[in-house]
């Protein structure tokens, strides 16, 4: 078990969705962007079909929570949110997906990249199945950390364009039920529930910031933190 690595200059996080971010890794990223953490969120899909509203629409949704996901970037301090716009429930592990995650990784330079665990499918104690968008979002972000964006034949075309190779020295993916690596957000919590707060389509009821807390408060007991998020941790040779 590892906890609290080094404040990185660069961070860059690959998630499918709107939301999925700080759900998983808000109290993280503030924490870093207050120490000088340079962060760039990519989102991979639209987040266009996560709505039960009867009146609203996918081209409307997908204005909404873009709008949604850059006002919570703001209040963590996140440099830039990249809108990748693959639709919310057809992201799939290809070619396209990976190089332009790869390409990416190559304009920001990150250190470390958060994305979330492809292996997580389901879980039998929280009554969850994992999103397919999540696993491919995942999947791809690994493979374009390696080799793809690492190696400078991958896409070589990038180099034409003054875009060279990357080596990303620290993968984490967000593991909620077995991490090895926790991050300390007892400072940050409130700011992790605020980011929350902005994706008003997604989220509610008055009892949602103590239950956030009551999530975050799951890892105490093996991290020592009061909240902490968990993650699996991979230092790249």
């Amino acid at each position: 078990m590892t906890k609290n690595i080094k404040t990185p200059k660069k961070v860059l996080c690959v998630f499918a969705h709107p939301d999925d971010v700080d759900f998983s890794s808000a109290g993280t990223l503030a924490k870093w962007s207050a120490k000088g953490s340079e962060i760039t969120l990519l989102v991979c899909t639209d987040g266009s079909k996560g709505s039960q509203d009867l009146k609203m629409t996918s081209a409307k949704l997908a204005k909404i929570r873009m709008k949604e996901q850059r006002d919570a970037g703001k209040i963590l301090g996140v440099k830039d949110v990249i809108f990748l716009s693959h639709k919310d429930g057809e992201l799939f592990v290809d070619l396209k997906l990976k190089e332009d995650i790869s390409k990416i990784i190559r304009q920001v330079r990150p250190d470390v990249v958060i994305t979330t665990d492809p292996l997580f499918l389901y879980s039998t104690k929280r009554g969850f199945v994992n999103h397919s968008d999540h696993r491919a979002a995942g999947q791809a972000a690994i493979d374009a950390v390696f080799p793809l964006a690492r190696d400078r034949l991958n896409f070589p075309h990038h180099e034409k364009e003054g875009i060279g190779p990357h080596k990303v020295k620290t993968l984490l993916l967000v593991s909620f039920e077995d991490a090895e690596h926790y991050e300390d957000i007892t400072k940050t919590i409130s700011k992790k529930i605020e980011a929350l707060q902005q994706h008003r389509s997604q989220v509610g009821g008055n009892d949602f910031a103590q239950r956030m807390r009551e999530r975050s408060k799951m890892f105490s007991k093996k991290s020592g933190f009061q909240y902490a998020e968990g993650f699996k941790k991979i230092d790249l040779a």
